[in-house]
């Protein structure tokens, strides 16, 4: 048994219980298939089993039992090379996971039979399988169990040059390689699960740059947990501003949707996604020239805007286009709804005039109350919010002019907001919402669903 103590998720993790109702920005669930592939391509493709057995040297035989009973002493016997590996993996719901390689291993060494040298060639199928569990998860480290690994060995083919092959030499062969190859092998997979643990790692507990605005770092949130499903993964999105301070989100509890045949269910928490768009939405206050060079309706809304003049007003006298200012008020909230998502947000549009002495009058102040559409997709393996003007909800914060109904504004507002402020918004939005790397399983053929308070994205 050996223990490796690592901080973050180690990948072949397993839970002696479920997650525990551990609130987090995000979950997802694994398929034993996905985790079968990703660890195929870690140990075998990538020929990490391959670099750590060879030069894998075997105790000396001996024995007796040769031609006439004579002396048998095989020495020098060594790998040659890894044939045929093939992993799987089953998850063992409570317990772990368990980590098969079947290969068949080819050996060579020198054979002295009495007074006759010679080489000999042997080919033994084996199988290695560890039983793999994670323990004691304190503030982002988990320890990990390796226990239980056990080799079991097939056939044995054995091959002299001579060809002068006694029965009895094949089973000192076979009981010999029964007693040693299990303790030879089995700290070699200990190895290459603690490589393949660091590996994963990275692509969990990662700090993740958001364009120039932020980052996010991503760890796990709780132990991982095992059924006979999947394997599931609470994790934590901590956002925080250039220079400043971590924004806050709260999470409630939501179950993902079932696997089914997909590879990776990722689940992002409505309060997740508000913290990031605290971050992203960073628009600076607007003040331009209401005139056609700056938006195309304009001169529509000037003149709507003159209409409500009050009879009578003094100080109404107009000789020059409007000046206009828009800002951001308070924070946008993104609201998941079955197969919808929202924002909304709150913007301030203040009408004034700036006399020749330098005075402002202000004409109008007004809070837009804007419910804005969500197109949600996924580019590389970012998450791509697009905005789009949905309703707005128009009010009087004030007027020194003595102007009470707004209500003819409202469509010209919406469009000064749509070709004035969305823009600079998605423009923010662009640069994505960077998303962990589980496993290194990537997003291609990805579907978005939308449920109550979760964001769920299916591989």
């Amino acid at each position: 048994m050996k223990l490796l103590k690592l901080f973050g998720i180690v990948f072949f993790c397993g839970l002696l219980s479920p997650s525990r109702g551990v609130l987090s920005g995000l979950s997802c669930a694994v398929s034993p298939g996905a985790m079968q592939k990703v660890l195929s391509d870690a140990v075998i493709q990538n020929g990490l089993l391959q670099k750590h057995l060879q030069g894998l040297v075997l105790p000396n035989i001996m024995g007796d039992g040769g031609l006439l009973n004579s002396p048998t002493s095989i020495t020098g016997l060594h790998l040659v090379r890894v044939r045929l590996p093939k992993l799987s993996v089953a998850l063992l719901p409570g317990i772990g996971v368990q980590l098969a390689i079947a290969a068949r291993l080819d050996l060579s060494g020198n054979c002295l039979v009495g007074l006759l040298s010679e080489l000999i060639d042997i080919s033994v199928d084996v199988t290695i399988t560890a039983n793999i569990k994670c323990t004691n998860f304190e503030l982002g480290a988990v320890q990990v169990v390796i226990d239980d690994c056990f080799c079991i060995l097939g056939a044995v083919k054995i091959k002299l040059l001579s060809g002068l092959l006694s029965l009895s030499v094949n089973d000192i062969v076979l009981n010999q390689l029964t007693a040693t190859l299990p303790g030879l092998l089995c700290p070699v997979i200990d190895i290459i699960v603690n490589l393949v643990n660091i590996q994963f790692l990275g692509t969990l507990n990662a700090v993740i740059p958001v364009g120039t605005v932020g980052t996010i770092h991503y760890q796990l949130a709780s132990l991982p947990f095992t059924s006979g499903l999947f394997l599931g993964l609470d994790l934590d999105g901590a956002v925080q501003q250039v220079g400043g301070s971590i924004i806050p989100h709260d999470s409630s509890a939501s179950a993902l949707p079932p696997l089914l045949d997909r590879l990776l269910v990722l689940g992002l928490r409505q309060s997740f996604l508000n913290a990031i768009l605290s971050l992203l939405i960073q628009v600076q206050p607007q003040t331009f020239t209401c005139t056609p060079e700056a938006f195309s309706g304009a001169k529509q809304l000037q003149d709507a805007i003159l209409t409500l003049f009050p009879s009578g007003c003094s100080i109404c006298s107009v000789n020059s286009p409007l000046s206009i200012r828009i800002e951001l008020f308070g924070k946008p909230l993104i609201l998941l709804e079955n197969n919808k998502a929202t924002v909304e947000l709150s913007v301030m549009i203040q009408v004034f005039i700036k006399r020749l002495d330098g005075s402002i009058l202000n004409l109008l102040l007004l809070k837009a109350d804007l419910s804005l559409n969500v197109h949600v997709s996924i580019s590389g393996s970012s998450l791509v919010l697009a905005l789009s003007l949905g309703s707005t909800s128009l009010s009087l914060e004030s007027s020194d002019v003595g102007i009470s109904d707004i209500s003819s504004l409202k469509p010209h507002c919406s469009q000064l907001l749509a070709e004035m402020l969305l823009p600079l918004i998605n423009g923010c939005l662009g640069v994505g919402i960077p998303l962990p790397n589980v496993l290194g399983i990537p997003l291609v053929k990805v579907d978005i669903q939308i449920l109550v308070g979760l964001l769920v994205i299916l591989v």
